[in-house]
C-alpha cells in the first residue's frame, strides 16, 4: 500500500486534501442488493464472509486541484457518501477498493467536477456539520437538506482513539485504497487514493436521522433506519486522489 508521505509528481495527482472527522456507519447486507452496482472487472469484497455498505460523513479540507491549485470558495466542505467494497485482481495483485452508490456535497461545482472526472454519482445539497471534543469523548454529525427536511448521521465515542488491529473490521473498512466507478459505456474507471492508516474511536451511540428514501431508495433506506452493525469515528489524514484510468 502506498504511504501518503511517498513522493508523487503533480502530474499524477488530480486532487489533494485532508479528510477529517469521519463518521463511518457500517451495515451488513445481502450481496444480492449490491449486484446491480458492481463495476465491470471487480467483485464484491467481504469481511469474514459478510458484505457491508457504509454511510460515511467527513470534512474535506484544504482541497487543491493537481495538488497545487486551491479552488476559491471550494477548499473546505462536507461530504456524505453511501459506499460498498470491492476488489480487482490485476496480475498477481489484489486491489481493494470502494464503489460509491451516492455522494452528497454542498456545492454544484464540486459535484460537476467529480461527475466529469470520474463518473461518480454526486448530488449537491445544503449541508452542515458539528464536531466536538470533551476530554476523551468525540461527537460528530453531518446533515443534508432535501425537500425542506434535514437528514443526517451522527456518532459519539467516549474512549481514546486506537490504531485498528490487523485483520479487524475497522481496518477492512478504512483501508480500501482504490475507487471504482461504472461508466455510461459499461466500462470501469479506476483511481487510487493515497493516505496513511487512520486511528479510530469506538462509538457507544450512532445512527441515521430523517428519511433517506428519496436519495437511496426503499431498500437502502430501510437498512439505514436500523442500528449499524458497527460504527466508529476515524481521525483522517491528508489524502491524494490520483488521476483515473479505464480498466475494462
Amino acid at each position: 500500500m502506498p504511504h501518503a508521505s511517498q513522493p508523487f509528481q503533480n502530474k499524477n495527482v488530480f486532487l489533494s486534501a485532508e479528510w477529517r472527522d469521519l463518521v463511518m456507519l457500517n451495515y451488513e447486507v445481502s450481496p444480492r442488493l449490491l449486484q446491480p452496482y458492481i463495476p465491470r472487472g471487480t467483485e464484491l469484497d467481504s469481511f469474514e464472509s459478510k458484505t457491508f455498505v457504509s454511510l460515511v460523513g467527513f470534512r474535506f479540507l484544504n482541497t487543491k486541484l493537481f495538488g497545487i491549485l486551491p479552488i476559491p470558495f471550494h477548499t473546505d466542505f462536507n461530504e456524505v457518501n453511501l459506499r460498498f467494497y470491492v476488489r480487482r485482481h490485476e496480475g498477481g495483485t489484489t486491489k481493494r477498493g470502494v464503489v460509491f452508490i451516492r455522494e452528497i456535497v454542498p456545492r454544484r461545482a464540486i459535484a460537476l467536477v467529480a461527475r466529469l472526472a470520474y463518473g461518480e454519482n454526486y448530488v449537491a445539497l445544503p449541508m452542515k456539520h458539528k464536531v466536538s471534543v470533551h476530554g476523551a469523548t468525540v461527537t460528530a454529525g453531518y446533515q443534508w437538506q432535501l425537500n425542506g427536511q434535514w437528514c443526517g448521521l451522527h456518532a459519539e465515542a467516549p474512549e481514546p482513539s486506537i490504531q485498528p488491529e490487523e485483520g479487524s473490521l475497522e481496518q477492512f473498512i478504512t483501508e480500501h485504497y482504490w475507487g471504482y466507478a461504472a461508466q455510461r459505456d459499461g466500462r470501469c474507471n479506476e483511481y487510487q487514493v493515497v493516505h496513511v492508516p487512520w486511528r479510530v474511536w469506538a462509538t457507544t451511540s450512532a445512527g441515521v436521522d430523517g428519511d433517506s428514501n428519496v436519495l437511496y431508495g426503499p431498500e437502502f433506506s430501510r437498512i439505514l433506519k436500523g442500528r449499524p452493525d458497527s460504527a466508529f469515528i476515524a481521525d483522517g489524514s491528508p489524502v491524494r486522489v490520483l488521476h483515473g484510468a479505464r480498466v475494462s
